[in-house]
């Protein structure tokens, strides 16, 4: 099954990553990929999709899910480097998964926080991603089934 991007959260404060579950009147229902136990998170919450998540390279901004693709051609079956790891294992792999990355806006902090998305997203989801065209095709197909 693809992993719609869109839908996975990232929330300020909190650990891990959520699956977009439904509106709430004040804010959004999630569920933990990890644990599966759902939350409410207020309107108030920050929260982020990882599909609006890019890093800074050279000639522009690459989206999460090429960064991630590009990890994982890097990476193939080996899990990612832990957020607690030395900086320089971490470095080192983003040297080599996206050498254009931009040294001054892509921090450390930044490389760890993408390292540790990947991880879970290894775990509990895929590296299929929804694409666009994916999503176009299925507001075709509701609207074949309305008419």
């Amino acid at each position: 099954m693809k992993t719609d991007l869109a839908k996975i959260l990232s929330v300020s404060g909190q650990h891990g990553l959520y699956q977009f579950i439904a509106q709430a009147r004040n804010g959004a229902i999630a569920e933990s990929l990890e644990s599966k136990k759902r939350t409410t998170f207020s309107a108030s919450s920050r929260i982020t999709t990882l599909e609006d998540i890019a890093i800074y390279t050279s000639e522009g901004e690459m989206k999460l899910a090429e960064v991630f693709q590009a990890l994982n051609k890097v990476l193939g079956t080996a899990e990612a480097p832990s957020p607690k790891a030395d900086e320089k294992e971490i470095k080192a792999l983003f040297k080599k998964a996206i050498p254009n990355y931009d040294e001054d806006r892509f921090y450390l902090s930044h490389m760890k926080k993408v390292s540790d998305w990947y991880s879970q997203i290894a775990k509990y989801a895929s590296f299929d991603f929804v694409t666009d065209e994916d999503r176009r095709k299925e507001a075709e197909e509701k609207a074949d089934d309305k008419a």
